[in-house]
């Protein structure tokens, strides 16, 4: 072949590449409210950033001539200056699955690819998984299964994950074991098997909106992070979220110039915290008030909604924050939260990110379906992780801190480098009405007068229970106004970096699973 044959094979290959499934598929997937897999790559890197790999990776379908476009699309671009590898499944060829195109790449731009490399690996998903008329047989079952490095596979680098389609298989593992999941709300679900084969094997009649769909991962399972109204919100998402990421383990994150003063006093949390222990107030409202610019990146805002998990800043350093929500359940701690806290802490500490905990809670939830869903194991798993943590932490009591749960955010026992209270807040190892109705029960009872001698131990345990005897008995570092939360959590994050250096940790749970 000459070198002007030659010329003109490359440039129908890669035509071939570009057009992926065709214009009528093309054309019917916008109808769905999607863009093309190459154009949502061009919303999630910087312009002109995107280097393509495996473009000539053509496969042709056994018992035919005709040549197609990966399903698969790989390479590597750039975020705010900082390279990405990106994965971008092609649903108008053969539903995205893997046919042909399910094999690894060299350069490891695909998958669980990122051993070896130092960047973070983002995917849009949209596949049924492998092309199952390419795998019947038993030499198939190697086709439908997992590699071990990729089940073993550690936190090396964040990895992220878009649902932009119906994904069944391949992309809903990686999913859950990703770092950050985007969903995007219409015409998506990800799923173990789709609605056809369960009618199959099941019997079992669904929608994939039932099966998978946002609300399913937004609201019951958590499996899900954030959520996007269409494909381009999604890649801005991601973007987001890459921002607050370190490249890789051995690195810390990006810090932000801000013209917000470290010193910035709050005074709008006076009157936004109420004195009353039981009255409901906005948890978010008291980060915005505190972090840089007021701006936090929430994780999970529809899922185990009395605990509030966010990235945000602190003069420029990003923070992971883990906070009550008084709005929710009067911020009582169950299962899920336990879940939703320890994926925060893991991924934190995996990526060295310090840690601030804002507490105001009662104690644990109860009762038979707290149990039933498995909380004491799912608690263990939140103390064990805050155990094993090697990130700079920081406890900042709010208001009420009651219980065992006070070493679920965080408190002494924990191992704080730094916690303090507001000056209002309230530290008991159990609420004072389970106090009453306990401890105090035979006095009270045996009281001439019970009701007046109830209000009389009520007095006695809130005298006992203040900021100012916990400091006195080393149980908080300080007792500070709540318009200094700031200044004080910067100082501490200056603290600990003049100590050590930077906030680089040790990783001792790197290989631990990303879902409990």
């Amino acid at each position: 072949m000459d070198k002007k044959a030659a010329r003109a094979e490359l440039e129908r290959r890669r035509g071939i590449a570009r057009e992926g499934g065709g214009l009528e598929k093309i054309a019917r997937h916008r109808q769905r409210g999607h863009i093309p897999a190459r154009e949502r790559v061009e919303h999630l890197v910087d312009p002109g950033t995107f280097m393509e790999t495996g473009m000539l990776g053509l496969f042709q379908l056994s018992g035919t001539d005709k040549l197609l476009p990966a399903s698969k699309l790989h390479g590597f671009g750039e975020i705010n200056g900082r390279v990405v590898s990106i994965q971008s499944d092609d649903s108008t060829v053969l539903a995205g699955t893997g046919a042909g195109s399910g094999r690894r790449y060299r350069t490891g731009a695909s998958g669980y690819g990122t051993f070896g490399q130092s960047c973070p690996f983002i995917r849009f998903a949209e596949s049924g998984g492998v092309h199952l008329q390419s795998v019947q047989g038993s030499i198939g079952v190697l086709a439908v299964t997992m590699g071990i490095k990729a089940l073993a596979y550690p936190r090396l680098v964040p990895r992220l994950e878009g649902i932009m389609g119906n994904c069944f298989g391949d992309p809903s593992w990686n999913a859950v074991t990703s770092d950050f999941v985007v969903q995007v709300k219409p015409s998506t679900c990800m799923a173990v098997s789709g609605p056809r084969v369960l009618g199959v094997a099941l019997e079992e009649r669904t929608t994939p909106e039932d099966l998978g769909g946002w609300k399913v991962h937004a609201e019951v399972t958590g499996q899900a992070d954030a959520f996007a109204e269409d494909d381009i919100e999604c890649a801005k998402l991601l973007r987001e979220f890459i921002g607050f990421m370190p490249q890789n383990y051995r690195e810390e994150t990006p810090r932000l110039v801000t013209k917000d003063s470290k010193n910035r006093r709050l005074d709008e949390l006076m009157s936004l915290i109420p004195d009353d222990p039981n009255q409901p107030y906005d948890m978010e409202q008291v980060i915005k008030a505190i972090v840089d610019d007021g701006n936090y990146f929430i994780i999970k805002p529809y899922f185990a909604k009395s605990l509030v998990v966010c990235f945000a800043r602190l003069d420029g350093y990003t923070v992971g924050i883990i906070a009550n929500q008084p709005l929710h359940n009067n911020s009582a701690i169950g299962p899920d939260e336990c879940d939703k806290a320890t994926d925060m802490i893991v991924l934190c500490d995996s990526f060295n990110i310090p840690l601030v905990f804002l507490t105001d809670t009662p104690g644990y939830a109860g009762g038979k379906a707290v149990e039933e869903k498995r909380f004491i194991t799912k608690n263990m798993h939140w103390l064990q992780a805050l155990s094993l943590t090697t990130v700079p932490k920081f406890q900042l009591i709010v208001r009420k801190a009651y219980g065992l749960a006070i070493q679920n955010m965080c408190g002494p026992a924990s191992g704080p480098d730094f916690n303090a209270a507001f000056t209002t807040a309230d530290i008991r190892p159990m609420s004072p009405e389970a106090a009453v109705a306990t401890v105090y029960a035979q006095r009270i009872a045996s009281a001439p007068d019970p009701k007046a001698e109830r209000q009389k131990v009520l007095q006695e345990l809130l005298e006992q229970s203040g900021p100012f005897q916990a400091a006195m008995g080393n149980v908080i570092d300080e007792v500070i106004e709540p318009c200094d939360a700031r200044s004080f959590l910067i100082a501490c994050l200056e603290n600990i970096r003049g100590q050590r250096g930077n906030f680089i940790g040790q990783h001792l749970m790197q290989i631990w699973p990303t879902g409990f």
